[in-house]
């Protein structure tokens, strides 16, 4: 007789669990699971020209919606969280650490989709020991999948050096945020000969050194397509035209709750900084007229027995 079977005469209560590999994620009773994403996974939407959607995420709530809804395809821990979320004026600001303790937030939460976070600025400039090291740290500390790293043919080796070793990476070209000052602020690439040539063979180098995707960012629809055309790994736009493999936003842009400033590629899909601040007002007025907490649906009460001999113990007290 099975142990399983003997388990269940013993202890008709207990649920056995169906044993599964450790990293499968868990499958909920009524629930069917989803395949987990991979990069064969985004390779194949690629081939099949299925539009990929990567979402930015920055803690475990973020995450958690991401994951529940089967289309998003790679959630991406953004270096654009120094922004949105800790206040910093620029990606440039963004610490090692605090990367890596937002990506952990964000692993927590992270089931379905393909979780990819940017290495901060600063963190592979150096030498190639110390990117490899802080690359390695980001997956062992906060167990992202792979890294997105921002550059042309500059950062080849480190691409090839990095994926030798087994953490994939996703390349960023175009637009470099962490570069904004050197490239005079946040503009348009790509819009002469010479600037889309260097482009498309940043692209190919990229690919050749082992990027497994490549972000494409603020570049003409006609080059964000000719590159993705001209490539074979998975290309993801971010304002480069819908000709590319899929599409990125960040969280707060796509949602409606940043404050800053709206770049032409940016849709709202919600309005939840409107949400939020009614929520808070109706909070704080409901708290200064006294209506919340009502005394009956959101207090607690005791016996009044009880209460009575309370009252008459502290009396004699």
């Amino acid at each position: 007789m099975s142990w399983n079977r003997i388990t269940r005469l013993a202890f008709p209560a207990i649920r056995v669990q169906r044993r599964c590999m450790s990293v499968r994620p868990k499958e909920s009773d009524g629930v069917q699971r989803r395949d987990k994403v991979t990069i064969q996974t985004l390779q194949k939407l690629r081939e099949a020209k299925v539009p990929i959607s990567m979402l930015t995420a920055y803690d475990y709530p973020t995450a958690v919606s991401c994951s529940s809804n089967s289309s998003i395809d790679i959630t991406l821990v953004g270096d654009s969280l120094a922004q949105v979320c800790l206040g910093y004026k620029s990606t440039t600001q963004l610490t090692l650490d605090e990367m890596i303790h937002h990506a952990s937030a964000v692993a927590r939460g992270t089931t379905r989709p393909l979780l990819v976070a940017d290495m901060p600025f600063g963190s592979y400039h150096g030498s190639m020991d110390d990117a490899v090291n802080n690359a390695v740290r980001m997956v062992r500390e906060s167990q992202i999948e792979a890294v997105k790293l921002e550059g042309g043919e500059e950062i080849a080796d480190l691409v090839r050096r990095l994926t030798s070793i087994g953490i994939p990476v996703m390349a960023h070209i175009g637009l470099l945020p962490q570069r904004h000052v050197s490239l005079s602020g946040y503009k348009v690439q790509g819009k002469n000969v010479a600037s889309a040539k260097a482009l498309v063979k940043a692209a190919k180098v990229l690919e050749e050194a082992g990027a497994f995707s490549a972000v494409v960012e603020a570049v003409p629809k006609e080059l964000g397509r000719y590159i993705t055309e001209n490539v074979t790994m998975p290309t993801i736009g971010i304002g480069a035209g819908p000709w590319t493999s899929g599409q990125v936003l960040v969280w707060d842009d796509a949602m409606g709750t940043w404050l800053g400033h709206k770049a032409k590629f940016v849709r709202r899909f919600a309005n939840l900084q409107t949400a939020r601040e009614m929520g808070v007002q109706g909070y704080a007025n409901a708290v200064k007229d006294g209506s919340f907490p009502d005394p009956q649906r959101e207090s607690y009460t005791m016996d009044e027995a009880e209460w009575t001999r309370f009252l008459e113990e502290m009396d004699r007290a």
